[in-house]
């Protein structure tokens, strides 16, 4: 898959795939090389040992290992191709904060490890990556949700779906399963950041779902192709999902859940967070709840709060419907008087005014319009409401 780029050389390409698997992580030292010599020659002095302590210590264990045309073969086999910047599809812009991500909140701090953009992205799948990540939001949330979690989820991804958003999420169970079903079922676009290779379709139990994602979104992942997951290159993980992301929607989350740690990664990279409250018994809603208490979140309960957090400037969301009612509509001098109004019984229009604090005559001018409107009244026992909702006001008359 190596000459299916023709903007980037293939020897380009090649020395980008061998630094992407020659260090555990992209690190500062890395960059500095690559940047002052170019990948090439970066990957050349890394092979033959020509580079600092530091960066010898990082890729002394595998310097000598790697089989770049075994990559690209692996690659191959399950119609996977790299991205590396000066593809026309690198999301530069997406990636770029992540050299320079802001400074997290004390309690928060060892969230954010020192990986920086990667070295090229293992994308798996026939989505463009500048049209699926041009207008894009992450969901993520805990692997075993609630029934509502899973119906939230559902409604948003599906809502996004409807809105032209690409769907982002981790492939896991629970929260990001939900995600990406919603978004098929939708016939939508979504991605998959994976913390191993796309070869190896993790988890196991996600593995038909996880096709299906690359079949018609992508699944990605800046490991090389046969890499396992640990539980750092979930960490890992999480900041791309937070980079790819326009923004990100927590849905449940418990306190230690790996969900904050993407929400972290959106912080600090200036992205906006949203999480969906649940109820305040819930252990699958703290982390939720934390967000929204202790760290700046958004209140998401429908999709189009999400359009306001992601959406192009200007693009927000139409307030929620309400019900209509009788009272819709009505001045001041009006709703005086028909609040003023006793639902049973009756009331004569001079202990009206009183109650209502309108001049007498006007009273009896609006008891005219709401007899004629059908909200008022007129019975033997004197004026009343029509029907028993509202809010009726009480004053003795003296």
């Amino acid at each position: 898959m190596d000459g299916d780029h023709h903007v980037v050389p293939a020897e380009v390409r090649r020395a980008h795939a061998y630094l992407g698997a020659v260090t555990e992580r992209p690190t500062a030292e890395l960059w500095d090389l690559v940047d002052e010599v170019g990948p090439v020659e970066a990957a050349d002095r890394i092979r033959s040992g020509r580079v600092g302590a530091s960066l010898a210590g990082q890729s002394e264990s595998r310097r000598d290992r790697i089989d770049v045309d075994g990559l690209f073969g692996a690659a191959a086999e399950v119609g996977a191709r790299l991205l590396v910047p000066g593809d026309p599809g690198w999301p530069a812009t997406a990636l770029a904060p992540l050299d320079r991500p802001r400074a997290l909140r004390p309690a928060r701090r060892g969230a954010v490890a020192t990986a920086l953009r990667p070295l090229g992205l293992w994308w798996r799948g026939p989505s463009v990556p500048e049209v699926a990540l041009a207008r894009s939001v992450s969901i993520v949330g805990t692997r075993a949700p609630t029934a509502y979690g899973r119906a939230v989820t559902a409604d948003l991804a599906a809502g996004l779906t409807a809105g032209a958003f690409t769907v982002v999420s981790g492939g896991a169970f629970g929260i990001d399963a939900a995600a990406h079903r919603a978004v098929l079922g939708a016939s939508g676009c979504t991605v998959a950041v994976l913390a191993g290779g796309v070869d190896r379709l993790y988890p196991r139990g996600n593995e038909g779902l996880l096709s299906a994602v690359a079949g018609s979104g992508a699944v990605v992942s800046a490991q090389p192709p046969g890499t396992g997951v640990t539980r750092y290159r979930f960490l890992d993980r999480n900041r791309l999902i937070a980079a790819l992301s326009g923004a990100t929607v927590v849905v449940e989350a418990a306190a230690r859940s790996g969900a904050l740690s993407t929400a972290a990664w959106a912080d600090a990279l200036g992205r906006p967070v949203g999480a969906v409250p649940g109820p305040v018994t819930s252990v699958a809603s703290v982390g939720c709840h934390m967000l929204l208490r202790d760290r700046g979140a958004v209140l998401v309960g429908r999709t189009a709060d999400v359009v306001e957090l992601a959406g192009d400037m200007g693009e927000t969301a139409p307030p929620p419907a309400a019900e209509s009612t009788s009272w819709d509509g009505l001045d001041d001098v009006t709703r005086r008087v028909l609040e003023a109004l006793p639902v049973t019984g009756g009331a004569a229009p001079a202990e009206v005014a009183v109650w209502s604090g309108v001049a007498p005559a006007t009273t009896r001018a609006v008891l005219g319009r709401l007899l004629s409107t059908g909200a008022a009244i007129r019975g033997e026992r004197g004026w009343r409401r029509a029907g028993d909702g509202g809010v009726q006001l009480t004053m003795p008359v003296t």
